[in-house]
């Protein structure tokens, strides 16, 4: 492995002192306009970074990172977020780290810790323990901290959230206003907030309608992609199915697409959450600006950096977006 130019090979190169090349770098108004150019061309030419890190050590300047904590990069909402953030921060000079949970509980606590170890301005957290009350005893010196997707438990800061309960229920009235009664609910992950909520817009929405015994239709799985593509082949395949489905993340509306692709089903269907398939197969979905709600999140933060205020929250509106698969009416 080749070794990277060191500080005293770029003075070297351009004919100064090592202290002259640091000033350079620094931007001293001692060093001439002449002199820094000098030493920038020799760094390019020489492939040589300056390391922020031991610059921000020696000079006890902070680092200008922020941390996000996600769960499956695979999945398109978090990679949408973190592009939405990421585009944020840079108005404001700041980069992003990434932290990975897999959405499982016990890693949230030790991925967060390794953000803090390295010193981030502030931490954006898609939360997947049950409790955060483990960063309590940060707060008096820590970085500032806003939740995305989910509100911590037993932790005060900002938020920002979809308006998720209003989003389904939205979704659950249209198919009850063209005639469906018989509507099913399917999701995984069903310990998580925004599925619980969602389940309550469903159920709400029913109610309204004086539509009971909803639960028999309700398919709450496993997060395995397996047990999404059985339970929604059951309701499809069933004798006695439902007229339309209701999706309540886009893994369900993927189980969807693959149970109808080689035969076409006549039941409704409505997911939460747009997809990049959505539109080439005509899936009717309740949308919402994913990036928008990065960039909430990344205003947050900064605002926080900047100086300490009462929380605040930030609720990221849906719309229905139709498509084809939601406006049919019961066979």
């Amino acid at each position: 492995m080749n070794t990277r130019a060191r500080l005293i090979d770029v003075a070297r190169l351009a004919g100064v002192s090592t202290k002259t090349a640091s000033r350079a770098f620094a931007d001293d108004a001692k060093v001439s306009a002449a002199t820094r150019e000098a030493v920038r061309e020799a760094a390019v030419r020489l492939g040589f970074r300056p390391n922020l890190l031991a610059k921000n050590l020696r000079t006890g300047a902070l680092p200008r990172t922020v941390g996000l904590v996600i769960g499956d990069l695979a999945n398109p909402f978090y990679f949408k977020l973190a592009a939405g953030i990421e585009r944020e921060l840079a108005l404001s000079g700041m980069t992003l780290i990434l932290g990975i949970t897999e959405d499982a509980p016990g890693a949230e606590m030790d991925v967060v810790n390794a953000m803090l170890e390295q010193q981030v301005r502030a931490l954006i957290i898609a939360p997947a323990a049950p409790d955060q009350s483990y960063l309590e005893r940060e707060r008096p010196f820590g970085p500032p901290m806003v939740f995305v997707d989910r509100p911590p438990v037993n932790f005060i800061a900002d938020t920002v959230l979809i308006e998720n309960r209003e989003g389904m229920a939205k979704a659950v009235r249209d198919l009850i206003s063209r005639g469906h009664r018989d509507i099913a609910f399917v999701a995984s992950r069903s310990y998580l907030f925004t599925i619980k909520e969602r389940l309550a817009g469903f159920r709400q929405a029913m109610l309204e309608a004086g539509i009971t015994g909803c639960q028999r239709w309700e398919r709450l799985v496993e997060p395995d992609e397996s047990s999404l593509d059985e339970a929604m082949a059951g309701l499809l395949e069933g004798e006695n199915r439902p007229t339309a489905i209701v999706a309540a993340n886009n893994r369900a509306s993927l189980a969807f697409i693959k149970a109808t692709y080689r035969s076409p089903s006549d039941v409704a269907f409505i997911g939460f959450d747009d997809f990049e398939l959505a539109d080439t197969f005509g899936v009717t979905v309740v949308g919402f600006d994913v990036a928008e709600m990065g960039r909430e999140a990344a205003r947050l933060a900064v605002a926080g950096i900047e100086g300490k205020r009462p929380p605040s929250h930030v609720g990221i509106p849906t719309q229905m977006i139709l498509r084809g698969s939601g406006e049919k009416r019961p066979a």
